[in-house]
């Protein structure tokens, strides 16, 4: 039987080298420029794990990606093929490109048989390539635009690198232990701007602990001084149950069914003394939504503003996205809309003149001496509560629940006061929220910045002393 010829050297690394007009950019003297496709076996390694039903493997899913760690599953449980890997090889997302997905392969001690996702390309362990270098190469800036530049499929999730093309991308391999180095540089630089990112982190958490806290002291008449010239609330419920009663008489409201009197096991925290414990629902009209189909919207901006569900809501405002001709439930300007069910819990105060509800949302109208801004914070600090009392496998609030829900109703004047003071406290907090966010986006940025000058060997790691990466790829081609 004749073996197969052995190709020259020469012809090996005129396969595997980028021709000079064709490298992206300059590199040191002694680097190269090869294709991914030269470093990889590229063995066949496909598994039907269902055929070891009882064998726990350590499964390298895309959603385990996220998490930062594998799924532990048993053969059985896995529904379909995988791929063989092994400690140190790297996995490339395929599926979705723009998503940085680039995985290394743990140590898993020989406890598991370790599998990968058919949606992963796997690069082998190779001698011209340190796995933490490559791992870096992968999420790089360069290596990002070239694999997003050309995939198939017809967008977002469904669009997918193609593995042939990906193979012939050029990558830059300077001597092994230049890449060791830059690794190594590459992780305490990370290292510090992960730091840095952990501190704005604590930030941002205590902003939120902050905002909760003036809300909290809000409802507790705890962030203005009171004032002898208002009257107290007591006078202003009778004026509200007068206008109420009016407008039911008008059939301009429906009645409510009467609520229970409040128990002082109910009532939440202290008030001031001019202030009174109310039922929501004596001081607000509840508007219950109704659901549309699609062929009643449109998106061209003719009719109302339909409001589908917490989607349309978002950083405290109202997003909207279709428009129907013939509303039936109508929120009106000032109203708070408060979303009920799957989401639960997201508040905004509606903006727009008229608006059609669906299901999914609920509108909190205030009756005469409730100020809209005033109610909306008690809502914000009485959502939690809201959730905890949300029943069903799709979450939902009911009326009962707003309804019967135990208010702090301070004098009217008071109310615009608060209202004024928590935008005032809470616009500051937006703004230190805003700078910490730009902090927190130049930092990822300098992350990419990192990786770009690491792979064009400008962190001053390189030696110009070290052998050239070439010997080291003509010894692999050699023993391929």
């Amino acid at each position: 039987m004749s073996k197969t010829k052995q190709k020259p050297i020469d012809e090996l690394l005129k396969e595997a080298l980028v021709p000079e007009d064709e490298q992206p950019y300059q590199v040191p003297e002694n680097w190269v420029w090869v294709r991914l496709k030269s470093i990889n076996k590229n063995e066949k390694r496909n598994i039907d794990p269902r055929d070891y039903g009882e064998e726990i493997f350590e499964l390298y899913s895309v959603p385990s990606y996220d998490l930062d760690e594998p799924e532990y599953v048993k053969g059985k449980e896995i529904g379909s093929n995988k791929q063989l890997v092994q400690e140190n090889e790297i996995l490339l997302c395929k599926i979705n490109p723009r998503i940085n997905r680039v995985w290394i392969v743990s140590n898993s001690k020989g406890k598991y048989r370790q599998l990968a996702s058919t949606e992963w390309i796997v690069v082998s362990k190779s001698q011209v390539i340190y796995p933490k270098y490559l791992l870096f190469l992968l999420k790089s800036p360069y290596f990002r635009k070239l694999i997003t530049s050309n995939v198939s499929g017809v967008g977002g999730s469904l669009t997918r690198a193609k593995p042939k093309d990906v193979e012939m991308y050029p990558i830059a391999v300077p001597p092994l232990n230049e890449q060791k180095r830059i690794v190594d540089k590459i992780e305490r630089l990370f290292a510090k701007i992960d730091e840095a990112k952990r501190l704005i982190e604590e930030v941002k958490e205590s902003v939120e602990l902050r905002r909760a806290a003036i809300l909290d002291r809000a409802i507790r008449g705890e962030l203005v001084k009171q004032s002898s010239l208002d009257d107290s609330a007591d006078i202003l419920l009778e004026y509200i149950k007068m206008k109420r009663d009016f407008l039911v008489k008008q059939k301009k409201i429906h009645k409510e069914k009467n609520l229970p009197i409040l128990g002082l096991d109910e009532l939440r925290h202290n008030i001031p003394e001019n202030w009174i414990w109310v039922r929501l629902g004596e001081v607000i009209e509840l508007i219950s939504g109704r659901d549309v189909s699609v062929k009643e919207c449109n998106n061209d901006g003719v009719g109302v503003p339909y409001i589908m569900g917490a989607s349309n809501i978002m950083d405290d405002t109202l997003i909207i996205e279709r428009w129907i001709t013939k509303p039936s439930v109508v929120g009106k300007k000032g109203d708070i809309l408060l979303s009920v069910k799957g989401t639960v819990g997201k508040v905004v105060i509606q903006e727009v003149e008229e608006c059609h509800l669906s299901r999914q949302i609920m509108g909190l109208r205030p009756m005469e001496g409730v100020y809209g801004r005033y109610l909306k914070i008690f809502i914000q600090t009485y959502v939690q509560v809201l959730k905890e009392k949300s029943k069903g496998v799709i979450p939902g609030i009911s009326r009962e629940d707003i309804l019967l829900a135990p208010f702090p109703l301070p004098p009217y004047n008071e109310q615009k006061r608060i209202a004024e003071k928590v935008d005032f406290l809470l616009s500051n907090l937006d703004r230190e929220k805003e700078m910490v966010l730009e902090v927190e986006e130049k930092l990822d940025l300098l992350k990419q910045s990192i990786l770009s000058q690491a792979f064009r060997g400008e962190l001053g790691t390189n030696d110009p002393n070290d052998e050239h990466a070439i010997e080291l790829l003509k010894e692999v081609l050699k023993s391929k």
